[in-house]
């Protein structure tokens, strides 16, 4: 935040910004902020400091476990096994299969991980047994999962703090409703209809910007939302916006411990674009 007034930037609001964008007068150094999902860290970390600060911001805010306020299953899942590593349960009970799992490494985690999540789509669990899981998970490798419960980690917003957070000027946009991109149109609609039904609910009376969870997107896609009255979707595809990019497949630089000052100046002085970058592991479909 200090490096945006640093480098006098204008920070605008999503919808001023995709409208300016189309008609090409932005100011210098346009900005516009945007957080994923909507996670209760957002409310009691983020927040704080973009409100000492004034900033607008939007939040893509995915809805079910908004709702059912859980931990969030796969990332509840990969996050146990870490706390685990090291330690031996047999995979009967979580994948379906006997033997131990192994956990010793982050890609053998991950494989666990996928495991554990295909089983249970297989066996059609609900959440609330996938959340059951998780506590048979934990103990089975010594992980103590009230922890995660009481410090409210791995969770999303609930109905009553996103309604603060929208009477307070916070814009609260799409990210489906189940965090995910169906193939076939009639669950795709049914993803943005149930999430926009969800922001309205909790008082975000328009909402018509969207971001693509995970980043993943297909051209098919970009047709539905259209239909669907979407303004704007934003990818994870690192890049500056011009008048000649897609509404539909806006780029923006996702910031993480890992972005240093000088490569995120490097963005905002338009330098970083033009220097090379490692191609991106993301399924996209033309």
């Amino acid at each position: 935040m200090e490096l945006l007034i640093r480098n006098d930037c204008s920070v605008l609001p999503l919808a001023e910004a995709v409208a300016r964008l189309d008609r090409d007068d932005l100011p210098p150094r346009a900005i516009a902020i945007t957080f994923d999902d909507g996670c209760y860290d957002f409310f009691t970390r983020a927040y704080p400091v973009i409100r000492e600060f004034g900033f607008p911001v939007t939040v893509y805010q995915t809805s079910y476990y908004s709702a059912f306020n859980r931990p969030v299953f796969d990332v509840a899942c990969s996050y146990v096994l870490w706390k685990g590593a090291g330690k031996n349960v047999d995979g009967l009970r979580f994948t379906g299969a006997p033997g131990p799992l192994d956990l010793r490494t982050e890609e053998s985690r991950a494989s666990v991980c996928l495991r554990i999540r295909q089983a249970a789509q297989r066996d059609g669990m609900s959440a609330l047994e996938q959340d059951q899981l998780i506590d048979a998970l934990a103990a089975s490798l010594e992980v103590d999962s009230r922890v995660i419960r009481k410090k409210r980690l791995l969770h999303l917003m609930n109905p009553d703090e996103l309604r603060r957070l929208v009477e307070d000027g916070v814009d609260v946009q799409l990210h489906t409703h189940r965090h995910r991109m169906p193939r076939e149109r009639h669950l795709f609609v049914r993803e943005i209809v149930d999430n926009r039904n969800f922001l309205a609910a909790v008082g975000q009376s328009s909402a018509n910007h969207f971001c693509y969870p995970s980043g993943v997107y297909a051209e098919c896609f970009l047709s539905w939302l259209s239909e669907l009255g979407v303004q704007s979707a934003t990818t994870c595809d690192p890049g500056l916006a011009g008048p000649k990019t897609r509404m539909l497949l806006l780029p923006r630089l996702v910031d993480s411990c890992a972005v240093s000052d000088v490569e995120f100046e490097g963005w905002l002085s338009g330098m970083s674009q033009l220097l090379p970058r490692r191609p991106i592991r993301r399924e996209v479909t033309v």
